[in-house]
């Protein structure tokens, strides 16, 4: 039994395959499928950068998302609009340095990171990296 093994093993061997039992690995390139692509972030216009005053906060409606636009001093920042807390729009809200106060239950969060700054909300708001492009405020939303 042992020298037909070897002798498989051999003729294996010569017509290019491994020992016997084992299958020959072909060289195919495998498929990519959607999990081996990273995400594609889609680019969003916001508004105008002009449009948004130092110290103030403007709502926006683009590309399937509601978000709030800061400008703090000429740097701009993106959160989603709705308050994590209840039903409160950020745009609204009074803005102090670089916290957003929300108008329904004066809950606080820091508008450069999402942070929860003070309760009643518990859960971070999410933020958006923002650029201007041309004077426009630009993200990119996955």
């Amino acid at each position: 039994m042992a020298a037909r093994r070897a002798d498989a093993d051999l003729r294996a061997i010569l017509t290019g395959g491994g020992p016997a039992g084992q299958e020959k690995r072909k060289n195919r390139t495998r498929k990519k499928s959607i999990r081996d692509c990273p995400a594609v972030a889609n680019r969003v216009e916001l508004c105008k950068a002009e449009d948004v005053a130092p110290g103030t906060a403007l709502r926006v409606e683009a590309g399937g998302v509601t978000v709030a636009v800061f400008n703090l001093d000429g740097e701009f920042y993106v959160t989603d609009d709705a308050c994590t807390h209840g039903p409160g729009s950020l745009s609204e809200g009074f803005v102090d340095g670089d916290v957003i106060e929300c108008n329904f239950h004066n809950g606080q969060f820091n508008i450069k990171t999402g942070e929860v700054v003070s309760p009643p909300c518990m859960i971070p708001v999410r933020t958006y990296p923002a650029r201007v492009e041309g004077g426009t405020v630009v993200i990119e939303v996955d």
